[in-house]
């Protein structure tokens, strides 16, 4: 039977010359994120499907690569639902496993927490530019912070290592969840409908206005409350001082209820202005901060600050975070502020090929071709020499000769190989 030589739809072969960029933006984003204090941690590639299907994750819940059970657990021929098959499913993103992570390990960490990971996601969506159904995911995330510092820090270690990429004149879009409620709940809609809403809303930079407003209608909202919520968006287009406009407006709220009720929403659009400003005056790299009342994004867990990365060299997002304070306690029972960001690897790694990027500062490279037959003492000698210069900092590559040597000698050139010394039995008898 003949072997399918492709990789699996969606996923790729990693050539390297971009394994090398990998590596180095991958060095760059972990020596940035320890220069502001956040520790390594790694946590397993599979998660518990009831932990990756708890109603957290938005619609990546519906992209789950579901694992069967083993051995004598599975019965396929008995079973009559998914369930009474699968026990485990690869993670689609790693705030879930974080979170199961703190909770089983809290008592033996710092607080704050903050913790770096960098591992492989998985989901089962349409692959797309910059998209791919396997996937790296750099994340850095707070845990028992509850003041607008975590958003702060968590903004200014994203930005700066963008900023050591190369990335300029982006801007950091944001927004929160809670303003978001407040406007919906300002404009009367029922609290039961508010994420149908935000669904919607999340449309605008593609629809606009008016295709956001005939979605609503035609999803059966009222009229009043429709024109009511869009007059929102329609001030702050001309509004100069967006978060001041809304902090105004939505004092009103006529239509707040229930937990939205208690919602100080002067003290939350405070906050926010203090993020913005606080981020805007101690940055070292280029950007903006903007404040967008569109900002939704799709994970339920998100409770307050949200944001994102908008790179115009892409087009969309390369990356975001958000609050996601109730999210332990679905785990402990005892909710724990937490905050995270997460920066668009993969998106970041295909802009810089794109581009032409060369890794800076290659370590001089020199390559030992030894020919076949050569061993024993002359072999050692060969290997003690590239050790040598190895510790020297030289990165040296140590092959046996092929037939093909003019060709072998070409490609290492391509690789970045400058010397190419070559080793012959005859040569080293001597």
């Amino acid at each position: 039977m003949a072997l399918n030589k492709k990789p699996v739809t969606g996923m790729k072969d990693i050539l390297p010359e971009e394994m090398r960029i990998r590596e180095y933006v991958q060095g760059v984003i972990r020596d940035t994120y320890h220069r502001f204090g956040f520790v390594s941690i790694e946590t397993p590639c599979m998660e518990s499907i009831a932990n990756l299907t708890s109603r957290q994750g938005g619609d990546n819940e519906k992209l789950i690569f579901k694992i069967l059970k083993r051995g004598e657990k599975l019965n396929i021929a008995e079973a009559v639902c998914e369930d009474e098959v699968v026990d485990g499913g690869l993670r689609y993103d790693l705030t879930v496993p974080l979170v199961r992570y703190y909770s089983n390990n809290a008592a033996g960490l710092p607080s704050p927490f903050k913790a770096l990971q960098m591992g492989n996601a998985w989901r089962a969506e349409r692959p797309q530019r910059g998209r791919f159904r396997q996937f790296i995911q750099c994340d850095i995330d707070i845990l028992g912070e509850p003041s607008n510092l975590a958003e702060i820090e968590l903004i200014l270690a994203t930005t700066t290592t963008l900023g050591r990429l190369g990335f300029r004149n982006f801007e950091v879009r944001i927004n929160d969840r809670q303003i978001l409620k407040a406007m919906a709940a300002y404009s009367g809609f029922p609290q039961e409908s508010y994420d149908s809403v935000f669904i919607i809303l999340d449309k605008m930079d593609k629809i606009g206005l008016e295709g956001v407003e005939a979605e609503l209608l035609e999803n059966g909202f009222a009229k009043e409350c429709i024109d009511r919520y869009l007059d929102l968006y329609r001030g702050l287009e001309s509004a100069e001082n967006g978060i001041a406009y809304l902090a105004d407006k939505l004092q009103e709220a006529p239509g707040r209820s229930g937990a939205d009720s208690d919602m100080d929403i002067k003290a939350v659009m405070e906050g926010l202005q203090e993020i913005i400003d606080s981020v805007s005056a101690t940055q070292t790299a280029e950007f903006k901060m903007v404040f967008d009342a569109t900002l939704v994004r799709g994970m339920s867990y998100y409770t307050g600050t949200i944001y994102e990365v908008a790179i115009p060299q892409y087009g969309g997002s390369c990356g975001g975070g958000g609050r996601y304070d109730a999210m332990v306690g679905k785990f402990t029972g005892k909710d724990v502020p937490a905050c995270g960001f997460s920066i668009g690897f993969e998106r970041i790694v295909m802009l810089l090929l794109e581009n032409g990027f060369q890794v800076p500062d290659k370590p001089k490279c020199r390559a030992y071709l030894v020919e076949k037959g050569v061993g024993g003492k002359a072999l050692c000698d060969i290997i003690a020499k590239a050790q040598q210069e190895r510790e020297d900092g030289t990165q040296v590559l140590v092959a046996r000769m092929n037939k093909n040597k003019k060709f072998q000698k070409e490609q290492l050139a391509a690789e970045g190989y400058e010397e190419i010394e070559e080793f012959y039995r005859e040569e080293l008898k001597r």
